[in-house]
């Protein structure tokens, strides 16, 4: 992962640790989704990100979001360098959905994606 666009994940899981410590959970999920938009093309960090919206779904009690995430956690690891639909939140949508990209992030993963080898 790019140094910049690992910064900007980092930055959204500590967002998320903030709000969870908070216990302002919508937030924490908010950038969960923000983080997994960033990640989804790096398996490893793809499905750590699914790791923590499994543990936030647990802690809540949403026993919906503790499956689907438990599926997409194993699928993020065999399917992130294949195929990933842009801009998924990776929860409560499709995980077949192609979804606009906030602003901020397209600019982050446009800038990671010029620098790829």
């Amino acid at each position: 992962m790019h140094s910049e666009l690992k910064a900007s994940d980092l930055t959204e899981l500590e967002a998320t640790r903030r709000a969870e410590g908070a216990g302002d959970f919508q937030t924490a999920f908010t950038h969960l989704e923000r983080a997994h938009i960033l990640s989804q093309r790096y398996a490893l960090a793809h499905a750590a990100t699914h790791l923590r919206m499994l543990r936030l779904g647990w802690r809540t009690r949403d026993v919906r979001e503790v499956l689907g995430q438990s599926i997409r956690t194993i699928a993020a690891l065999v399917f992130s360098r294949i195929w990933v639909p842009l801009g998924n939140t990776g929860a409560n949508i499709s995980a077949f959905a192609p979804m606009p990209v906030p602003e901020d992030l397209a600019v982050v993963l446009s800038e990671a994606e010029g620098r790829r080898d």
